[in-house]
């Protein structure tokens, strides 16, 4: 049987008792990756600044986990204003600037929790084994 490993970063953690991520073997699964300040705790005001902070959270979470960026598969992001995609582009283009190798990208709208105006997902595949 493959254990589970909780994958926890020092600049972001839930409220609830949740990991940030969960990796079973190869596999690995975040659950929600906002865009509060890494040092302040605090939510941003603006989507850029928060985009900013998620896909820094992103590349911590897969540096914890022992992979890279260049093992996700697929990014979900759920944003207040559906139409508003340029800060996500910005991030997106800037962390996987290579047309042919990009993972799935899915946005969708959601109501969010207090000031947030985006949230992240996703899915990665890691080749080391955490044992």
């Amino acid at each position: 049987m493959t254990e589970r490993v909780s994958i926890e970063i020092g600049s972001f953690a839930h409220t609830n008792p949740v990991p940030a991520a969960s990796r079973i073997g190869p596999f690995l699964f975040t659950g929600v990756l906002t865009g509060r300040d890494p040092v302040t705790k605090e939510m941003p005001e603006s989507l850029d600044e928060q985009c900013a902070n998620v896909f820094a959270h992103v590349r911590e979470v897969m540096d914890a986990a022992g992979g890279s960026i260049d093992d996700i598969a697929k990014m979900t992001f759920w944003v207040v204003d559906y139409r508003d995609r340029d800060a996500i582009n910005r991030e997106w283009t800037a962390m996987f600037p290579d047309t042919v190798s990009r993972p799935a990208r899915q946005v969708m709208a959601a109501h969010l929790d207090g000031e947030a105006l985006i949230h992240c997902d996703l899915v990665a595949v890691l080749e080391d084994s955490p044992n």
